[in-house]
């Protein structure tokens, strides 16, 4: 007795088109690849070089010209905020003397915050439109942040707002949070690994600028200046720490060298900037010293200006890729 022949099967999803693999532990390999090889496909389209990297507080909105009020967020990068007896003072509240020592004092903070939103922007507006004056084929010194609210969007929209391309590597959290609407489209990016975002953070960046922030950004800035302190990346990167009276407050670096926790020579690592002017020209001397000026980046010049119709076609990665810096 020939045995029932069984019904016909549905065809098996291409192994690249199963969610639930993709999804699955087994498949984590292939989202780690992901991560790294989607935005280098974009970096290359977009021609972008290299970039300078924003950081700061998420959790301060802007007080932006007469229309929004001073709101503290629930958690960084959340959009929604905190609850209202955790909120700064109003107005009204000050006014009428109903407000708490605690609401008037981050009210105070608040106001100390949007000031610092306005100098990211302002800041961003000036690396923006001085990027733009120079030559090649790449976009050089691209504006970058984490791609969330406060200073991350006020970076962003100095950029936007100076007409160049702007980068926002966001993270995906638990809780609700958004990119900020100032980033470049082509250029906004979300993150399931921190690690894979902060390859990408490194490993663009020619500058660093540390504003005002808590744990993320304390996290950012020590592990880039760990990376510049044990020379794991063979590029100088310049690192402004934004604020000099908020991080000193914070941190005390120099107490790191008096108990020998650090060499007196790392704090040579960063350096301190209080406007967005000074800020600037800290940014502008480095970068052109260590990169527009640098032995590597004439050589490349030199070349280009040699190259005729019988050497080789450039790479893409020369045309259009980022400079990955190596490592050591």
């Amino acid at each position: 007795m020939n045995p029932k022949v069984p019904e016909t099967q549905e065809q098996a999803p291409l192994a690249y088109e199963n969610a639930e693999f993709l999804s699955s532990p087994d498949g984590r390999m292939l989202r780690i690849l992901a991560e790294y090889q989607e935005p280098m496909a974009r970096f290359r389209r977009e021609r972008i070089q290299d970039t300078v990297v924003f950081f700061g507080s998420a959790r301060f909105r802007a007080l932006d010209v007469a229309s929004s009020e001073l709101e503290l967020l629930a958690n960084t990068g959340s959009s929604e905020p905190a609850p209202k007896d955790a909120q700064p003072a109003s107005p009204e509240e000050i006014a009428s003397g109903e407000a708490s020592a605690q609401k008037l004092r981050l009210a105070e903070a608040a106001v100390e915050m949007a000031r610092y939103y306005e100098d990211a922007r302002r800041l961003a507006g000036l690396v923006a439109s001085w990027s733009k004056t120079l030559p090649g084929r790449r976009h050089r010194f691209v504006v970058t942040s984490g791609g969330g609210s406060g200073i991350m969007e006020a970076a962003n929209r100095g950029a936007y707002e100076a007409g160049c391309k702007t980068i926002g590597l966001n993270i995906k959290l638990p809780f609700e949070q958004h990119p900020n609407p100032y980033i470049t489209p082509a250029l906004s990016f979300d993150f399931h690994y921190f690690f894979m975002r902060k390859y990408w953070f490194a490993y663009l960046a020619k500058a660093l600028v540390v504003f005002p922030g808590g744990f993320g950004t304390l996290d950012e800035m020590f592990e880039l200046l760990t990376l510049a302190q044990t020379r794991k990346l063979a590029k100088k990167i310049t690192v402004v720490i934004y604020g000099s009276s908020y991080w000193k407050n914070v941190i005390n670096l120099e107490l790191l060298a008096e108990k020998g926790a650090i060499a007196t020579a790392d704090l040579e690592l960063f350096e301190f900037a209080d406007t967005p002017e000074q800020a600037f020209e800290l940014l502008k001397t480095g970068l052109t010293e260590n990169h527009l000026e640098s032995d590597y980046e004439r050589e490349q010049a030199r070349l280009e200006k040699q190259q005729n119709s019988d050497d080789p076609a450039p790479s893409v990665q020369e045309l259009m890729g980022p400079d990955i810096a190596k490592t050591r």
